[in-house]
């Protein structure tokens, strides 16, 4: 199976047959553990009779052309958009304002940016940041896809300094890229830009963070323990959305960020939340 960018105009992939029945099953399944099974069963389902197409399709109020395939994030999205960090996206949410800033660092294909965008309104200012160059076409391709106007995407890492580092590549899961740790047999590694955070802000004119989403595999302390030392308050988020990595994490960042001044908003299985006292 051979999975790449595909360049045809969005709606040449929409759904239809069986995957367009799963999908509609799929997005109705409920929380349970029941339903849950069922949801991922018909995934697969679908998966396999798409061989290795991709799906035009709307969500999340967006529109995205996604490939379920070697990405475990656009499966969620695709299939089962309700079991995609709804508590993390409902805390979101509430906080948007006029003027709403946002970094979404690790942004994969654009599915919490433009889950933002659709409702942060014309003045908001959106940056996504994803070092992976296929991924990042597919990121580009859906912010492209959207009229919001507000939304950024740059192609590098983030780190705790400038220059360049090595991506391990975990060809089963993008979304498992990490810059800490090297993947399963048969995967590869690719030197990319990096910058660090503090830079992006500054480079970017931020003059405020509203909010941020971390999700870089377990090198979330690199970028937020030199961000919270060096730079000025006035840039520091209001809100945190943190991957949890402290089985990966060099230091102990939850106390970090705690005795930062930051409270803990919400622990959800895979994310810390993190708001600013």
């Amino acid at each position: 199976m051979s999975v790449t960018n595909e360049p045809a105009p969005y709606g040449a992939y929409s759904p239809d047959g069986l995957v367009r029945w799963v999908l509609e099953r799929t997005r109705a399944a409920g929380h349970g553990w029941l339903s849950k099974r069922a949801a991922f069963l018909m995934r697969r389902l679908a998966v396999r009779r798409l061989a290795g197409r991709p799906v035009d399709v709307e969500t999340l109020g967006a529109k995205f052309r996604l490939y379920p395939y070697n990405n475990v994030c656009e499966k969620r999205v695709l299939f089962t958009p309700q079991y995609f960090d709804g508590r993390e996206r409902e805390i979101l949410e509430s906080r948007i304002k006029p003027g709403f800033v946002f970094i979404d660092v690790g942004a994969n294909i654009g599915a919490y940016a433009l889950f933002v965008a659709a409702r942060a309104g014309h003045d908001a200012r959106i940056l996504c940041v994803e070092p992976q160059p296929d991924v990042f076409d597919r990121l580009v391709y859906n912010v492209r896809l959207n009229p919001f106007a507000t939304v950024k995407a740059i192609d590098c890492a983030v780190a705790d300094k400038p220059g360049e580092l090595t991506l391990f590549l975990e060809p089963s899961n993008s979304g498992e890229t990490s810059m800490k740790i090297v993947g399963s047999g048969g995967a590869g590694a690719i030197r990319v830009p990096a910058t660090t955070l503090l830079d992006l802000v500054r480079q970017e004119g931020y003059e405020r963070v509203d909010a941020i989403k971390l999700d870089v595999e377990g090198a979330e302390d690199v970028i937020l323990e030199p961000f919270l030392r060096e730079a000025p308050r006035s840039l520091w988020p209001d809100l945190m959305i943190v991957e949890d990595g402290s089985g990966r994490w060099q230091v102990d960042l939850v106390k970090l960020v705690t005795e930062a001044g930051y409270r803990i908003v919400e622990k959800t299985k895979l994310n810390y939340v993190f708001e600013r006292v």
